[in-house]
C-alpha cells in the first residue's frame, strides 16, 4: 500500500496521540535518507524516512526500527539525542523510518564554523563522543560489532567490484591491511560522527542526529572519523572538525570520561574512514544506475570520490623517499583547444548552467533550489572534464599497487599520482579546500 505523505505520516501520528501534521517542509541534504519538518498540534517534528522502503540501502548496517531504538537508548543515557515519538510500519505507506522530537540549531556546517566559539564546541563534541562510547551495550540490541580484519575484506571486495583501477585507492588499501592495529574492547561507535550532522544552537551543540552507521568498535574511529578533511568544510587548517587541533579533541574527550588517545590507532582510522568514503562515493553513482535511488545528487555525490583520493595522498605521502616527494610533478594533459567555429560541448553546457542560473533559479525555492544548484554543479563537472580531459583510472597501475609491485618509492610515482589527482579534482571539485593546499605544496604555487 501507497499513500500520500501527509496521508501515511498522520496515521503514524494518531497511533500516538497526534493530530494531523502542518507545514511540511523538505530539509536539505542527506544522500540515503529524506529529513521533513513539520508542525502536529504545539509540537514541532522531524520525519527521516527512506521512501525506498524497509531495505537496507546506501550502506546501512542496522534497520530503522534498531536505529530507532539506538536513538532512545542514547536519549535515555545522556547523549544530546533527539526524543524519538513514533517509527513508521509497512501499513503507513510512506517508506521506512520515524518521527523525532525537533530540536534547536542548525546543522549547517558553514552556519556553524561562522558562530562557534571553537573551544566551547570541541568541549561540546569530546563531551558527547564520550557519553556515546560510554552507553551500555545492554541497553542496544541488534547492532552488529566490527571486526576490522574482516571489514577491510569487504572493502577490498567492494573495491574490486568497482573496477579496482584507481590507483591511489589501491596504494591506500594496501597500507590499510598492512597496518590493522590490534584488536580493542568494542564500544558503541556512532559511525557518522561530524559536522552536518550535529546540531548547534548559539555556538553550543544541541543535538547529535543520524545515527543510521552506529555498530560496536573502536572508538578511535569516531574520533578520526569528524577530523577527515572533507568534513572540515571551508576550515581545512584546524583537523578537527574545522574547529581545532586534534590535540584539542583528544583532550575534551579524555576530560568528558574518553580513553587516552593513541596516535596510531587514529591515524589507522582516518586513512580507513577516507578510503571507506571514497567507496561510498563510487556506490552512491552504482545506487543510481541499479534505478534503486536515480536522484541527481547520488550521480554528483559519486564524483567527490577525487576529493578523497587527494586526501589520502597528503596522508601517505610521508611514506615516500625525500627525493620522491621534491620530485616535479609531470604536465597536465593539454585541454581541448577553446572554439572558432560552433559551440562544443562544454561550451553548450555552460550556456545552460546559465539559462537555468538566470532564468529559474528566481522562480524556486527549497529543495527544488537545492536540486537547481545540484544540476549546475552537474553541468560544471562535465563541461570541465570535456575541457580539461583528466584521467583518473589506471587498472594495472592499480594491481600492481595492490600486489606490492609499486610502491610510493617508485621513482616517479608520487608525482605521477599527485597529478592525477589535481587534474580529476579540479574537473570535479575545483572549489574543494584542500585542493588549494595541495597546489602549494605539490606544485610550488
Amino acid at each position: 500500500m501507497t499513500r500520500s505523505l501527509p496521508e501515511g505520516l498522520a496515521a503514524a501520528l494518531a497511533r500516538v496521540g497526534l493530530p494531523e501534521p502542518q507545514s511540511l517542509e523538505r530539509l536539505s541534504g542527506g544522500a540515503n535518507m529524506e529529513s521533513w519538518l513539520f508542525r502536529a498540534g504545539e509540537g514541532t517534528y522531524v520525519l527521516r524516512r527512506s521512501p525506498a522502503g524497509f531495505a537496507l540501502i546506501g550502506g546501512r548496517a542496522i534497520d530503522h526500527r534498531i536505529e530507532a531504538a539506538l536513538i532512545r537508548a542514547a536519549h535515555k543515557a545522556g547523549v544530546t539525542a533527539p526524543r524519538v515519538i513514533v517509527e513508521l510500519t509497512q501499513d503507513d505507506g510512506i517508506g521506512a523510518g520515524f518521527v523525532m522530537e525537533a530540536l534547536p540549531g542548525t546543522a549547517s556546517p558553514p552556519e556553524i564554523l561562522a558562530e562557534a566559539d571553537p573551544a566551547l564546541l570541541i568541549a561540546d563534541i569530546g563531551r558527547e563522543l564520550a557519553a556515546t562510547h560510554a552507553i551500555d551495550p545492554a541497553e542496544v540490541a541488534g547492532l552488529p560489532t566490527m571486526v576490522t580484519a574482516d571489514a577491510l575484506a569487504d572493502l577490498r571486495a567492494r573495491f574490486i567490484d568497482y573496477g579496482g583501477d584507481r590507483p591511489v585507492l589501491a596504494l591506500a588499501l594496501r597500507w590499510l591491511e598492512a597496518n590493522i592495529p590490534p584488536p580493542v574492547a568494542p564500544r558503541l561507535v556512532h559511525g557518522d560522527f561530524r559536522l552536518g550532522n550535529l546540531l548547534v544552537d548559539k555556538g553550543r551543540l544541541t543535538g547529535v542526529l543520524d545515527w543510521e552507521l552506529a555498530h560496536f568498535g573502536d572508538p578511535h574511529e569516531d574520533l578520526a572519523y569528524g577530523c577527515m578533511t572533507v568534513w572540515r568544510f571551508s576550515r581545512p587548517d584546524r583537523p578537527a572538525y574545522g574547529l581545532a587541533s586534534v590535540e584539542a579533541l583528544a583532550q575534551a574527550y579524555a576530560q568528558a570520561g574518553g580513553e587516552a588517545f593513541d596516535p596510531v590507532r587514529f591515524r589507522f582510522w582516518l586513512v580507513y574512514r577516507t578510503f571507506w568514503w571514497a567507496l561510498g562515493c563510487i556506490q552512491m553513482g552504482n545506487t543510481w544506475r541499479t534505478g534503486l535511488d536515480r536522484s541527481l545528487e547520488r550521480v554528483v555525490v559519486a564524483r567527490r570520490t577525487s576529493e578523497q583520493e587527494l586526501d589520502l595522498l597528503l596522508l601517505l605521502e610521508d611514506l615516500a623517499p625525500e627525493a620522491e616527494r621534491a620530485r616535479p610533478l609531470p604536465p597536465s594533459p593539454e585541454p581541448l583547444a577553446e572554439g572558432t567555429g560552433e559551440p562544443n560541448g562544454a561550451e553548450v553546457l555552460t550556456a545552460i548552467s546559465e539559462w537555468l542560473n538566470d532564468e529559474i533559479k528566481p522562480l524556486v525555492s527549497g529543495r527544488s533550489k537545492f536540486n537547481l544548484a545540484v544540476a549546475r554543479n552537474a553541468l560544471g563537472i562535465v563541461a570541465r572534464e570535456i575541457v580539461q580531459r583528466p584521467v583518473a583510472t589506471d587498472a594495472a597501475l592499480a594491481a600492481d599497487l595492490l600486489a606490492g609491485r609499486a610502491d610510493l618509492a617508485t621513482p616517479g610515482l608520487l608525482a605521477r599520482l599527485r597529478r592525477a589527482a589535481l587534474d580529476k579534482l579540479s574537473a570535479d571539485m575545483p572549489k574543494y579546500p584542500a585542493l588549494a593546499i595541495a597546489r602549494a605544496q605539490w606544485e610550488g604555487n
